[in-house]
């Protein structure tokens, strides 16, 4: 792996250590709550509203792990 790479994936991985990453992530998980209350949707638009934030939310959720992930499938 180039050294450019390397340093990415270390500065992402230092990134979803610090306590600002944990402090987000939590925040995120309460907005997911709010966002599978489908009660709240009135119409198709507030539906597909709703399912786009939980896709984005997931997205994130998963990050770390994907991004390990791939850095042990470079490192191999």
């Amino acid at each position: 792996m180039d050294k450019e790479l390397q340093a990415y994936y270390e500065a992402r991985f230092d990134m979803m250590t610090s306590k600002g990453w944990q402090d987000l992530v939590e925040d995120l998980r309460k907005v997911e709550e709010v966002s599978r209350d489908l009660d709240r949707c009135n119409s198709v638009e507030d539906l597909y509203y709703a399912k786009g934030q939980l896709d984005i939310l997931n997205f994130i959720f998963k990050l770390k792990e994907a991004s390990e992930d791939a850095y042990e499938e470079l490192t191999r």
